[in-house]
Order: C-alpha cells, then sequence, then structure tokens
C-alpha cells in the first residue's frame, strides 16, 4: 500500500509560503521607504516560512509513519 499524502497540510505549507512571499516582496518594495515596515515584514515572513516548513515536516512524517506500519 502506497501511504497517503496529507495533502491538507501541504496546502497549507502552500498558502503560508504565498503569504511569506508576498510579505518578502513588502519587504523589499518598503526597505529604502521604511526601514521598520521592512523589518517586520520580513519577521512575519520568516514565521510563516517557518510555519510551512513544520507543516511539510508533518506531512513528511504522517507518510514515513505509515509507511513503517506496513
Amino acid at each position: 500500500m502506497t501511504p497517503q499524502v496529507d495533502a491538507n497540510k501541504l496546502k497549507k505549507a502552500e498558502a503560508a509560503i504565498a503569504i511569506g512571499k508576498s510579505l518578502i516582496t513588502t519587504a523589499i518594495q518598503q526597505s529604502a521607504s521604511d526601514q521598520l515596515q521592512c523589518e517586520e515584514a520580513l519577521k512575519q515572513a520568516s514565521a510563516e516560512i517557518a510555519q510551512a516548513q513544520t507543516y511539510v515536516s508533518q506531512a513528511q512524517s504522517s507518510m514515513q509513519s505509515s509507511t513503517t506500519l506496513e
């Protein structure tokens, strides 16, 4: 039996990455004019990317667990 991918976790990871990408774009745009807003956007982007990494790790662990149970 092939292990099932947790598509929900991967969709959440994809959404978090999209938000992170948007925040990085904002940081780039604000870098010359508003240092504080740039820093905040980068901080938020980092948090979103970390969350995406968590979702991917959870999906991967789930797959490995189901493979081990076979």
